[in-house]
């Protein structure tokens, strides 16, 4: 597992969302079943409580969607913020319908989840005359579902919630497309010097001029040093006469094979940051 060389220190992890949220998923996936987490509002609350030691050890925050794409405001959290990225957990994301026990399909009235749930299972969804309500997070929906007693109420969330909330699954996998994956990016303060074992990937953003060619210049230098360029975000640079930063994901074989092509990357950038280095997570 890509977590194991953090286990003995990351007791505490930082995600968005409640308990049994597909960030838990995830956090679960990378750190072990008894990973715990510090439940934040938003993903700006995670990187706080992240900085704070007294409060968590490291933290996990949703970057990209197979479906949805990238969620640009977590890029410019990391362009802002000091974390160190040591990690990252590919979730295959699956919905469920869940409902307390007892509760037949004949019963439902209402399905309570996040809007974003609610989207992905709309052909399922669409064969019935329910009421549909958008909530906050899907493990709220599930929690409020079990506090409640309710049994008009079906909520859609993952098989987690279920489990933490008693709820039974009455229908699995209602999501309409199946391939649907998020991938998370593991946190920790960038004081943290661990040197990941095996690294193969790597996170980065540079910033190019108004030169003629230059971010073909760099794009031309990634490729003659045999690393693979898996992601390229372009992101304006406020106050900027249409200067841009990239964010660039690299996959290589080796970390001297990327230090060597970072120090040619500096000489024709104005500016470079590496956010971590790090091991490439596994499809689950």
């Amino acid at each position: 597992m890509a977590g194991i060389f953090v286990l003995t220190m990351n007791k505490k992890i930082a995600i968005q969302g409640f308990e049994g949220s597909f960030h838990q998923v995830a956090a679960r996936l990378f750190f072990g079943k008894d990973v715990e987490v510090v439940a934040c509002n938003t993903f700006k609350e995670v990187f706080k409580v992240v900085n704070n030691k007294k409060e968590s050890d490291g933290g996990l925050m949703a970057i990209e969607n197979s479906i949805a794409g990238s969620i640009l405001p977590n890029y410019n959290l990391l362009q802002k913020n000091n974390l160190k990225i040591i990690g990252e957990v590919y979730l295959h994301i699956k919905q469920n319908l869940l409902v307390n026990p007892g509760v037949k399909l004949e019963d439902i009235r209402e399905v309570h989840s996040h809007s974003m749930a609610l989207q992905q299972c709309y052909d399922f969804l669409d064969q019935y005359n329910w009421k549909l309500v958008e909530t906050d997070d899907t493990a709220l929906s599930a929690k409020h579902i079990h506090q409640h007693k309710s049994k008009h109420i079906a909520g859609i969330a993952s098989k987690l919630a279920a489990d933490l909330y008693q709820l039974e699954i009455l229908i699995p996998n209602i999501h309409t497309i199946k391939n649907n994956y998020t991938r998370f990016l593991v946190l920790q303060k960038d004081e943290a010097k661990e040197i990941i074992a095996q690294a193969n990937k790597a996170s980065v953003n540079f910033q190019t001029d108004h030169s003629k060619g230059s971010l073909a210049k760099v794009l031309t230098k990634i490729a003659e040093g045999g690393i693979n360029l898996s992601k390229l975000q372009s992101f304006p640079i406020p106050g900027s006469d249409f200067k841009y930063s990239f964010h660039a994901d690299m996959e290589f074989d080796s970390t001297d094979q990327f230090n060597k092509v970072i120090e040619q990357l500096k000489k024709i950038t104005p500016a470079l940051r590496v956010y971590g280095v790090y091991k490439k997570g596994i499809w689950k």
